[in-house]
């Protein structure tokens, strides 16, 4: 009997060998650490994804972000110090558009009956000792709080209308907005560029609430004026944002409007980001990452509750928010370069693996939320 407990754990130790080969390590079994969603460098470093997911994009509203919903950590075995993060983020739409170039930290979001919210999935890659913070990849989904749950507790309140000028009244109220706003400039004048959102509501009467852009008008051209005059862009971009409204009653017409404009940001986002962490980058590679476009995507559905109407016959659930950012399906991961992001001639690469499924959430998640209404919170 002696002889068979040494003999039980040879065997056992056979077996366990067999099973997990001896390159295959704790690692490799578990490569995610667990962090917590509340934890104060979570917490900033889904700041810095947020603001370079905004900064990124060229239409649309800023994103704020509600509440760190996971995050796994992988550290990189060659890159000392080095970490990526698999960042689940549930966010809320502001009122600021992205061409403002605010951060999301000082945008006010939306009043209840107009609130998208959304979830995004982001890639943040950090190492400290070489002071570098990078955004790899990110993917959004945003949705309009289902006009449904709104009704039931404000029947009142004003509700979204298309955006694409299919109402006569809409285009009205822009430009009989954007009309006034020009005879009461004393500079500039400006023309309208596209509508960014419309609602509408009846009060004594229709009103309607326009959102749009807003870009100079060029002056002609006189022989009294110099030869920049003939410089100027035939298409100048936007310029800012004007918040426009038109209420009929009793046969008479009231406009109102008020106008945003711009302000050059100087990278205020890198500028918080530098503060703490300054980023090291290799200045020859930077163009040529900048060329590559967006990292991501930002995606806006219907309210689900036109998506699958209230008598709908087909059965089958709808996925509130299908957010995807697997850039790897292998298991064993793959490699990502990453050298433009250090000064020096060494080839530095990331090792990405696909992103961790709502199964395997950590336990310390999700994290308290900013605005914690259940109608604004992905599931």
């Amino acid at each position: 009997m002696g002889l068979l407990f040494p003999l039980a754990l040879c065997a056992l130790a056979t077996s366990y060998s067999a099973a997990f080969p001896a390159q295959q390590t704790t690692k490799n079994l578990f490569p995610f650490l667990s962090r917590g969603c509340n934890d104060s460098d979570v917490l900033s470093f889904a700041g810095f994804a947020l603001e370079d997911i905004n900064k990124d994009r060229k239409d649309g509203y800023i994103l704020s972000l509600n509440r760190v919903s996971d995050v796994r950590e992988q550290r990189q075995d060659d890159e000392p110090g080095g970490s990526l993060f698999y960042l689940t983020l549930d966010v809320l739409e502001t009122s600021s558009h992205v061409l403002s170039r605010k951060s999301w930290k000082d945008c006010e979001g939306w009043p209840f009956y107009a609130t998208v919210y959304g979830q995004c999935k982001a890639l943040f890659y950090i190492n400290k000792p070489r002071r570098v913070l990078y955004t790899v990849a990110y993917n959004c989904t945003l949705r309009p709080v289902s006009q449904r749950s709104i009704q039931m507790t404000c029947p009142d309140c004003p509700g979204p209308l298309n955006i694409d000028g299919s109402d006569p009244k809409v285009l009205e109220a822009v430009t009989k907005s954007l009309a006034k706003y020009n005879k009461e400039s004393t500079s500039k004048q400006y023309s309208f560029v596209e509508v960014t959102k419309v609602s509408g509501q009846w009060v004594v009467g229709p009103f309607y609430f326009v959102e749009y852009l807003i870009k100079e008008t060029p002056q002609p051209c006189t022989k009294s004026m110099d030869s920049t005059c003939a410089l100027q862009s035939p298409d100048p971009a936007p310029v800012g944002l004007c918040k426009g409204s038109l209420l009929e009653a009793e046969g008479q017409q009231t406009v109102d409007v008020n106008c945003d404009f711009f302000e050059p940001q100087d990278a205020a986002a890198e500028g918080e980001k530098a503060a703490k962490l300054p980023k090291v980058q290799d200045p020859g590679h930077k163009e040529a990452e900048a060329k590559k476009g967006p990292k991501g995507t930002v995606q806006t559905l219907p309210d689900l509750g036109h998506e699958r109407p209230e008598q709908s016959p087909d059965p089958s659930p709808v996925e509130e928010f299908p957010v995807r950012l697997d850039l790897t399906t292998d298991p064993e991961g793959q490699a990502l370069d990453v050298s433009f992001l250090f000064i020096g001639p060494l080839e530095e690469k990331l090792l990405v693996l696909p992103f961790p499924s709502k199964e395997q959430r950590s336990a310390e998640c999700p994290g308290p939320a900013r605005n914690a209404n259940h109608l604004v919170l992905p599931p």
